[in-house]
């Protein structure tokens, strides 16, 4: 193929990346490795938090003192902001293909600031995440209310952590989660189909592609109900996972594969094997 055939709206297939600045492209870089690791940093301090309140909860239990609670407004908005800093820290990483292409497309096109601009598509891919955590905080209060979490924020029991895992599992190999996929691990395609000119079609452009990205993940996260919604080994493990699937070589096989064992191990924790 040329490197130089162009596409709608000015993509190139194969010098788009090319086209970026070397300070453009370390702009990026370093913009994206700074969020995810300030993310991870508030996951980490907050991990670190939440044992010590465990801890001490723990000594109440066996006083014979409970503290069963309910949520107050100040809950909500810090497990809101603990669901919103996790999500970016587990998927900012995931957007850099389509971010640096995105860019290389700006500048290939001529346009100047390009950076502002690829801010401007990566806020769009925020605001879906944003809005997932809204929905995993209202998750998380209906669970809480109805006692079936744990103080460690994980599934209270089997059957319920079991259900979740298969779900997620048979979620795996639904043509959605095919289609979503496919589309995430095809950040040219995305751009030749989707492109959208100025400020406003950036962030247009940002919410669809994080739009596709949530499709496709969004229980993968519930997975974490299952195993503990603060288990910082867990989401670094599902952040690992989710960049296997969108990046790898073989992102669908492994995406198929991995939602089998899922079914498996969700029918073994439901019936209480381990």
């Amino acid at each position: 193929m040329d490197s130089t055939r162009r596409f709608p709206g000015g993509v190139h297939s194969l010098s788009t990346v090319a086209a970026l600045s070397r300070r453009d492209r370390l702009f990026i870089w370093i913009c994206l490795v700074l969020v995810i690791a300030l993310a991870w940093a508030y996951l980490v301090h907050l991990g670190h938090q939440m044992s010590s309140c465990m801890a001490h909860d723990s000594i109440m239990a066996e006083m014979g003192m409970t503290m069963d609670m309910p949520w107050t407004a100040t809950d909500v908005f810090f497990t809101f902001t603990m669901w919103a800093v996790m999500m970016v820290g587990m998927m900012t990483g995931t957007a850099a293909p389509m971010l640096l292409l995105f860019a290389g497309a700006q500048a290939a096109r001529g346009r100047r600031h390009t950076p502002p601009v690829v801010m401007v598509f990566g806020l769009g891919y925020i605001i879906v995440w944003v809005a997932f955590s809204a929905g995993a905080t209202l998750a998380q209060w209906m669970l809480n209310q109805t006692a079936l979490l744990t103080p460690a924020m994980a599934a209270s029991s089997g059957r319920l952590a079991g259900g979740i895992l298969v779900a997620a599992g048979a979620y795996q190999l639904t043509p959605v989660k095919g289609a979503c996929l496919t589309r995430c691990r095809s950040p040219l395609g995305f751009l030749v189909t989707n492109w959208r000119v100025g400020p406003l079609g950036a962030l247009q452009m940002g919410l669809l592609h994080g739009a596709y990205c949530l499709g496709c993940c969004w229980l993968l996260m519930c997975l974490l109900f299952a195993v503990g919604v603060m288990n910082l080994v867990w989401v670094a493990a599902l952040t690992a996972f989710v960049l296997v699937e969108k990046i790898g070589p073989f992102g669908l096989i492994v995406a198929r594969v991995a939602g089998a064992i899922m079914i498996v191990s969700g029918i073994f924790v439901a019936a209480g094997v381990r």
